[in-house]
């Protein structure tokens, strides 16, 4: 037989012995089977229509579960029981006004039933409960999907920047000149790709949890930030926003800056670095609490093409980058740094040179010396009721002194060593020292890093 001849039986354990039935002939029944009796099926009726709704409403409500104090692991990474306890308040809150509009649902289904013309409130309130539903569910899925990554692979990280973000609260709130409540629960790191870091600050109302509060500070990074941790200087500067809110600076800095620079330059200009007083302040603050590590962090992340680093853009609340970054220097030259400072003012230069601030309006950019030391002022340099009668640079600084322990660190890192008692912010500069030594294994210091944090 040729090839084209032969024929490859199919093979069927379950159908062996039996033969396939012919083509046009009806199968014959199992034997023993029987046919089954015909069904009749309830009537679909406005009454049954209304129950149904009733129940579903009822179920989706009993569903919408608190968590429970170890339903994201027991380990130190997992959420705290401050945190699960917050989150849980929110969402008792939430579900007490859905469990009024079930009752108020169910209440209109009586009514509905026994009548011929009252579908229309029924229906209103259905659509209140499903909209309720819907808005407790994104609340519960917001904080349910932070929480759950503290079980997978990147849990102890995120813990790690965790107590970066403690430890840089903790330098600025216990050194205030008098004492103030604490503030908890602690912030809150976590993950969400495609877009830079952010935070959300404690009690800002959230349109994802149905405009209520959110109970502590959230920060959020991007995934290839754990992978570089040299570019955590986004730990201190989202932190810093967190704090100025926290102290009570959030509404009364514009005012202050404007009077320290009345005199100094135009109104106009004034009213510019006004305008730009959070992302000044989270930078500046950031400066102060690791030191050079944060302007050279700062430059990795707001050099980017010219048109990006130079456009003036007249409702922004971000410095233009190009200003951005010589305002730090100008803080970092106050604090000691000035070597450090003109390293930076050139390279920066140099990446932008000729007409570079041809962008900014004329007052601003004709006055802008005056203006940036005149903000470095009215931020760090002047004393506020807020931080006890003492001044930011007062509360909380990095010195000379410190970077001389940041580079014992950064040694250590590349061996793999203990890094003893070194605040965790400090590890942030540690890293960058790392990797800017020759031969460095840049693989090893983000190992050390991580593992360093993870001693606690």
């Amino acid at each position: 037989m040729s090839t084209a001849q032969t024929r490859i039986r199919p093979h069927s354990s379950a159908g062996a012995g039996r033969k396939a039935p012919v083509r046009g002939q009806k199968e014959r029944p199992v034997q023993g089977a029987k046919p089954l009796p015909p069904v009749k099926l309830p009537a679909f009726t406005t009454q049954r229509y209304l129950s149904r709704q009733i129940l579903n409403a009822k179920r989706n409500l009993a569903a919408m579960e608190s968590f429970k104090p170890d339903g994201f692991g027991r380990g130190a990474e997992a959420p705290s029981a401050a945190h699960i306890h917050a989150v849980n308040q929110l969402l008792d809150e939430a579900r007490a006004r859905l469990r009024e509009k079930v009752g108020g649902l169910a209440a209109m289904g009586a009514e509905a039933a026994s009548s011929e013309t009252g579908f229309a409130g029924f229906l209103n309130a259905h659509d209140a409960v499903i909209a309720q539903i819907k808005e407790l569910e994104t609340l519960r899925a917001f904080y349910a999907g932070m929480f759950e990554q503290r079980t997978g692979d990147i849990g102890q990280s995120l813990l790690g920047l965790d107590r970066i973000a403690r430890d840089c609260y903790q330098a600025i709130w216990l050194n205030i000149g008098r004492p103030r409540s604490l503030p908890a629960p602690v912030p809150f790191c976590y993950v969400e790709d495609g877009r830079g870091p952010a935070t959300y600050r404690r009690g800002v109302k959230l349109t994802v949890l149905g405009k209520r509060p959110n109970p502590f500070p959230l920060v959020k990074l991007p995934q290839h930030r754990l992978i570089n941790p040299w570019t955590l200087g986004a730990i201190p500067h989202e932190v810093a926003h967190n704090l100025q809110n926290d102290l009570g600076l959030w509404k009364v800095l514009p005012s202050h800056i404007r009077k320290v620079m009345r005199g100094v330059v135009p109104d106009s200009a004034a009213a510019v670095w006004a305008r730009w007083h959070k992302e000044s302040y989270a930078d500046l603050c950031g400066v102060l609490l690791i030191g050079p590590a944060y302007v050279e962090s700062l430059i990795d992340i707001v050099g980017k093409a010219p048109r990006k680093a130079t456009t003036f853009n007249p409702t922004g609340v971000h410095p233009t980058p190009i200003v951005r970054v010589l305002m730090n220097c100008e803080l970092l030259r106050r604090m000691g740094f000035a070597r450090e400072a003109e390293q930076f003012r050139t390279t920066w230069r140099g990446l932008y040179p000729g007409d570079a601030f041809h962008d900014l309006p004329e007052d601003f950019r004709t006055s802008l010396g005056r203006g940036m030391a005149a903000m470095v002022e009215a931020i760090c340099f002047s004393e506020k009721p807020e931080y006890g009668g003492k001044k930011l640079s007062k509360v909380v600084s990095y010195d000379p002194g410190d970077q001389v322990l940041v580079a014992e660190a950064a040694s250590r890192l590349l061996k793999g060593m203990n890094t003893g008692i070194l605040p965790e912010r400090f590890l942030i500069a540690a890293s960058r020292q790392a990797i800017a030594r020759p031969g460095a294994k840049t693989s090893i210091v983000a190992r050390n890093f991580f593992k360093s944090l993870g001693r606690g």
